[in-house]
């Protein structure tokens, strides 16, 4: 006779394989008060909580990213790698939407890669984009003052003509982090990577093509592909950070409420605007 009070139990104690899940979703870096990036300070916690889970069959992990910041993307990546060898767990990355550029290297840190086939993945490059404006500050007549103690503190600045030396500088250093996203994906996906050199190039596909391209292992969708690993039985547990009111950091300068709602506002039209943007390049 089946025990009533089981139900009431825990997943781990009805012995229920259990699988924890984490969210990375957004624009990766900073964000906004209100809206805030994907960054390491941002999901150290719930990764920690989803790894920390002894009796878990495997950590998923949901990404939905259009990129954002190098550093911060690699500094997740190797956050999550430490903990799958520390705590000696499988680590299946499920893609959305958008998995480009360093939402991509965050995605390499999965022993597997899992996307629908109409996602987009891929862009494994670096860009830099800004704009100039020498010849609108001229026609509204303004002056640009500019005080340095360093002959390359104002290097690419808008306001003022384009240097070549300037842009080599750049470039080079957008090299050497192409480089380092290179080696990253060879060293985690090379033994079912296809031989193409357009990978590297920045170009993006279709989660069918990117499996075709080795840039993923399957198609197929969380909870069917969990089930199938791990039983119908299978228990999904939810890691989300913790957050206080109205999603607000407790920050520090706020004046109240009033003041933070009003700042976040702000921040939050300009974060959502920048993942616009990016998500676009996707067509998003």
């Amino acid at each position: 006779m089946p025990n009533p009070i089981k139900r009431f139990l825990p997943a781990a104690l009805q012995g229920h394989p259990t699988v924890p899940v984490v969210r990375l979703s957004g624009v990766i870096g900073r964000g906004s008060r209100f809206r805030p990036g994907l960054s390491l300070a941002s999901v150290a916690a719930p990764l920690k909580k989803a790894f920390a889970m002894k009796n878990a069959k495997a950590v998923a992990i949901i990404i939905d990213s259009p990129g954002g910041a190098p550093v911060q993307s690699h500094l997740i990546y190797k956050r999550i790698r430490a903990l799958a060898e520390e705590k000696e767990k499988h680590v299946i990355v499920f893609v959305e939407d958008v998995c480009a550029s360093g939402g991509y290297m965050i995605a390499c840190a999965g022993d597997e890669i899992i996307c629908d086939p109409a996602s987009i993945v891929g862009s494994i490059g670096v860009v830099s984009a800004g704009f100039g404006f020498v010849e609108a500050i001229h026609k509204l007549g303004i002056e640009r003052r500019v005080y340095t103690s360093g002959e390359s503190k104002v290097i690419l600045d808008p306001f003022q003509p384009e240097k070549a030396e300037d842009v080599k500088r750049l470039k080079a250093i957008q090299e050497e982090v192409h480089d380092l996203f290179i080696d990253l994906v060879r060293a985690r996906r090379g033994s079912v990577l296809a031989d193409d050199p357009e990978i590297f190039s920045g170009a993006f596909w279709s989660g069918k093509t990117a499996v075709s391209l080795g840039l993923a292992d399957r198609l197929g969708d969380m909870r069917h592909v969990l089930r199938e690993k791990y039983g119908e039985e299978v228990r999904l547990k939810i890691i989300s950070s913790e957050r206080g009111l109205f999603g607000l950091r407790s920050g520090k300068g706020a004046t109240g409420l009033g003041a933070s709602l009003a700042e976040g506002a702000g921040e939050g039209f300009w974060a959502t605007l920048e993942e616009r943007s990016l998500r676009q390049r996707f067509g998003g």
